[in-house]
């Protein structure tokens, strides 16, 4: 493992006795630098990919503005913290996507100070799904917590996935309610992804990776500290839509993921609730500052139709399956040239069809229908209404 550059060469012993990773070295050197992202990110986009980067050597780095940390970091990696990474990268359904990687999430690339790689177990495509955030109180009332679960089953079930951070009260109730009908979630946490927080999330978070994803800036072994919470709230609110906000104090980080949901140009909602209650106050004050405010699942979906469009467009892309306009008036005749798709269309008639129908006609899952409804819809080749679908 050498990484040579002009008139500097990494030294062989600065992986002497590491265990080798699955994935780029290079890439999990950066990853572990630790320090400010935006210097690393500027490494990147000078060198063009992670071998590139970490062979600028110590001239480039600091070209780059890299901290004497950094540097230091990138010539010699800790051997506890890179052997704790790879330990948790050998293990299957484990990835860890660059900022140069295709795999990247799109709205995540374009939000303010994204991350120089995520750390994903479960699907590394489930970030890509159009998704709603929804947050609120770690200690909700029986309401708070009943709107969630509705919020959730009903958006789940329109093909939204459900994203969350795994806190207690709001984001738990979200997350079991989008498992619970076999619909779509995944969890961005504040901690290093092989770790739980609460402790008591241990369960939920391996399901959320077997059937979704669980999603982390943060190398294996990162313990929990306090600034860790806020700065996962960044990367929750640029990779959803939107987020809804339900029973949220003055003073809830829940708030912090409505602001930086709407600095980085997403739709906010807030549920209102009773005067009297001091965890409906947040959101009260959401309203106030222009938050959408929302009683029922279809105020969410019509507030975000066009960026909805835009993550599809981008889908389709990676997928290499071209979105073709249609004029108005006639209808497609073929879907995408995928063999998924083609047993959905078929499958699909001018009756409304339910979601268990389309099961067991396609032997597809629920999930794997649901975004691909989704994205039918968005083209204008499907209609739903009532959880049933049809073509246009």
């Amino acid at each position: 493992m050498l990484f040579v550059a002009a008139g500097w060469a990494m030294p062989r012993s600065a992986f002497a006795n590491l265990p080798s990773p699955p994935c780029c070295p290079a890439l999990l050197t950066l990853a572990l630098a630790g320090g400010p992202l935006q210097t690393l990110r500027r490494l990147l986009d000078q060198h063009g990919s992670s071998a590139d980067a970490l062979a600028a050597g110590p001239g480039g780095w600091q070209a780059a503005g890299c901290t004497p940390a950094q540097r230091k970091a990138l010539a010699k990696p800790d051997a506890d913290a890179w052997t704790r990474a790879v330990t948790w990268l050998d293990a299957d359904g484990h990835q860890l996507i660059g900022w140069g990687d295709p795999d990247y999430p799109p709205l995540l690339r374009d939000s303010p100070n994204p991350p120089l790689a995520l750390f994903i177990a479960g699907d590394p495509m489930r970030p890509w799904q159009p998704a709603i955030a929804i947050v609120g109180s770690r200690i909700p009332t029986a309401g708070g917590r009943h709107i969630a679960r509705d919020f959730s089953t009903t958006l789940a079930g329109c093909g939204l996935t459900i994203a969350s951070g795994l806190a207690a009260g709001v984001d738990a109730a979200a997350h079991r309610a989008a498992l619970a009908c076999s619909g779509s979630t995944y969890a961005v946490i504040g901690t290093g992804p092989d770790l739980a927080y609460p402790r008591h999330h241990r369960q939920l978070q391996a399901q959320i990776a077997t059937e979704g994803a669980v999603i982390s800036e943060y190398p294996p072994g990162t313990a929990p500290r306090s600034g860790q919470f806020p700065a996962r709230n960044r990367l929750l609110a640029a990779l959803a839509l939107g987020t809804v906000v339900i029973e949220a104090a003055e003073r809830s980080g829940a708030l912090i993921t409505a602001r930086l949901a709407s600095e980085a140009g997403r739709e906010v909602f807030a549920v209102p609730g009773s005067i009297h209650n001091p965890m409906a106050r947040g959101c009260h004050r959401l309203i106030r500052e222009g938050a959408t405010l929302v009683t029922h699942s279809a105020d969410i979906l019509e507030g975000v139709a066009n960026l909805a469009g835009e993550l599809a467009c981008a889908l389709q892309t990676r997928l290499q399956t071209p979105i073709s306009p249609v004029p108005s008036g006639q209808h497609p005749a073929v879907t995408p040239p995928d063999p998924d798709y083609q047993r959905l269309w078929d499958a699909l008639g001018y009756d409304p069809t339910g979601m268990d129908l389309l099961i067991e006609r396609t032997g597809l899952t629920a999930a794997s229908l649901s975004s691909m409804l989704l994205l039918m819809e968005l083209e204008g080749k499907v209609s739903s209404a009532h959880g049933r679908y049809t073509r246009t």
